[in-house]
């Protein structure tokens, strides 16, 4: 491996992952699936970027000043950057791509992230035009963003895919099809090649991007493998160098016959199975959901069900810097006593073993989450008698009826940080958050989270956010089941390769050594 010295590189750098579900779009402002994510994040580069050890860098802005209140931020463009068209990369472009991920016409989800920016929340609610977005360019080097209030994780957020820059005279010649192989023109070190839909998508090197010298990999392979069991066959079948994931069910043999190909480490996410909250029989219902919720045995989930080292979990928000993560009462007590409490609660809704509960619980097509399920409807069925159907959707669909809140009740769901700090977890439940599938909308929360957006003093703000996860939990409008950990396999030849909190991986800093 790597030759006689250990380092040689292989002749040609090819580097093919396994990447989950077919992602929906690539146009970074329409997007969700950290599928699409992690192709993004080789096709654009935002203002800043972001090492593996998650230290902030320069990324299309060489550097960057902040006004002593630190509601002002200007950034300065890196001299000679370029679109991968060879078009000149400006400030007026992130002006531009800033202005378009608020507007109402992109239907951006994720638009509320950008709500620290000044004029934001109106200009994605229609009340105010894009142009009045805190947003612009003084000059073709020069972008000033003025804030709304202070937020301490602004630049951690500017790394996210809303704030990436777009092409504006690709999106406005070709529309909605600007993200395609042939129209999609980007700023970072790939280029988009080849797009099969259910087969793969391949990325090329970007000779125009501005750091396009210490670029490791020349191509890259993108493959949505839905199924954990077939994305490692393929992997031991050497079809693929890097996994998505791994199947709980295979986890002892990976460990005992690949131990070092098999990285796990701590992940930024909660997984949990949310309520539908704006229907029965979940709407208006607190004693039915925490029946349901207490009568899971976290700790059984995690250790044998799963056993791939993620942490159970009682609150929604992770271990995050500067806070402390909240927990409810019955999170102490024995899995007998909180059985117990579980089946007072349920008839206390109006349930029983002679009048049972019958849901439906819908995942996303993937054999873990599948297992998680079924782990779920056996111990709902043993501590109380509820009926459980499990259906499972196509990602696109799933994701579409979790919005609709029409026909879904309960819906596994994962929720990953877009920056280390808490309110990243906390603003998925605002009321006025497009991505609050659970359809929780609860006033009091919502005052906590306004009011730890508008406080500079860090104390008081992690005081309001602790808060708003205490209101949280009280009305538990979903089930938070256990903290991420990150888990796949590595072969020994792709070099560069570190695990990090966040899970995020540029392809360009990876390397194939010789084998």
């Amino acid at each position: 491996m790597g030759g006689a010295s250990g380092q040689e590189r292989a002749p040609r750098q090819v580097l093919r992952k396994g990447n989950g579900a077919e992602p929906e779009s690539l146009d970074p402002h329409r997007t969700e699936s950290v599928a699409a994510a992690n192709i993004e994040r080789d096709l654009f580069e935002g203002l800043v970027l972001e090492t593996e050890d998650g230290e902030l860098v320069p990324g299309a802005a060489r550097s960057w000043e902040s006004s002593a209140d630190g509601l002002t931020h200007v950034f300065h463009m890196q001299p000679g950057a370029r679109w991968s068209n060879g078009d000149p990369l400006t400030a007026r472009d992130f002006e531009y791509s800033l202005r378009r991920s608020c507007d109402p016409a992109t239907l951006n989800s994720y638009s509320s992230i950008l709500f620290p920016i000044l004029n934001a929340e109106a200009v994605v609610n229609g009340r105010l035009p894009p142009t009045a977005l805190g947003v612009r360019a003084l000059d073709d080097a020069t972008l000033e963003i003025r804030l709304s209030g202070p937020t301490p994780y602004f630049l951690g957020l500017l790394t996210h895919s809303s704030a990436y820059p777009v092409h504006r005279a690709s999106v406005e010649r070709y529309g909605t099809k600007f993200a395609r192989p042939g129209t999609l023109v980007s700023n970072g070190a790939y280029r988009l090649e080849e797009w099969v839909i259910q087969s793969h998508i391949r990325l090329v090197r970007n000779p125009q991007y501005r750091d396009d010298a210490r670029t490791g990999i020349d191509e890259v392979w993108y493959y949505p493998i839905e199924n954990d069991d077939a994305e490692v066959n393929r992997y031991r079948a050497d079809e693929l160098d890097l996994t998505e994931g791994v199947p709980f069910r295979q986890i002892r043999w990976l460990r005992a016959n690949l131990p070092g190909e098999l990285h796990i480490a701590p992940y930024l996410g909660t997984y949990y199975f949310g309520f539908n909250n704006t229907r029965p029989p979940f709407k208006d219902n607190l004693p039915l959901r925490l029946a349901l919720s207490m009568a899971v045995d976290r700790d059984i989930l995690t250790r044998r069900v799963m056993g791939t080292g993620e942490q159970p979990a009682y609150g929604f928000v992770p271990p995050v810097a500067h806070y402390t993560g909240q927990r409810p009462a019955w999170a102490d007590w024995t899995q007998e006593q909180r059985n117990a409490e579980a089946r007072r609660l349920y008839r206390e809704a109006g349930y029983s073993q002679q009048h049972p509960l019958e849901v439906e619980v819908l995942y996303n097509t993937d054999q873990n989450h599948k297992r998680i399920a079924g782990a779920l409807a056996a111990m709902w069925k043993q501590t109380l008698g509820v009926r459980t159907k499990l259906l499972n959707q196509e990602w696109k669909v799933f994701l579409e009826n979790r919005k609709q809140r029409v026909i879904t009740q309960v819906f596994r769901s994962g929720w990953i940080g877009d920056y280390n700090d808490a309110y990243t977890f906390s603003q998925l439940l605002h009321s006025k958050n497009g991505q609050n599938d659970p359809g929780y909308a609860s006033p009091a929360y919502d005052a906590l989270l306004d009011q730890a957006a508008a406080t500079a003093d860090p104390a008081r703000r992690r005081a309001l956010l602790e808060a708003a996860e205490r209101q949280l939990l009280a009305d538990q409008p979903l089930i938070p089941l256990y903290f991420y950990a990150s888990k796949r396999l590595v072969k020994p030849w792709v070099g560069g390769y570190r695990a990090n909190l966040m899970d995020h991986h540029h392809s360009k800093d990876l390397y194939i050594l010789s084998h």
